[in-house]
């Protein structure tokens, strides 16, 4: 499972260092890993204009782990292709779970 080193466990959420793609034509989430900058690729259709794929980054994770959108927020690189995504009520198990099922 190469992709654990984007995730960590805290106070009972779960962080995953992501790397988006804005301006995709498909929606992917996840799309990949990068092993070199150890973050899982997010591909997205919204330009990064005006918080939009902000926000579409948050609801196609949140639909992604099947958890309501509320409880899914970007921590940090909120101007930045890379990003820190949090998730809370969620364990790292679950997460790792998913994940593996689609990155194979």
């Amino acid at each position: 499972m190469p992709f654990s080193d984007a995730l960590r466990e805290k106070n009972g959420s779960v962080f995953i260092d992501i790397e988006v793609t804005p301006g995709s034509k498909v929606i992917q989430v996840p799309s990949g890993y990068n092993e070199w900058r150890k973050r899982i690729e997010v591909k997205i259709s919204e330009a990064a204009q005006k918080g939009k794929a902000n926000e579409q980054v948050i609801e196609e994770t949140a639909s992604f782990f099947n958890v309501s959108a509320s409880r899914v927020s970007i921590e940090n690189g909120m101007t930045s292709s890379k990003k820190t995504v949090k998730i809370e009520s969620i364990s790292l198990k679950e997460i790792q779970e998913k994940l593996e099922s689609k990155l194979k």
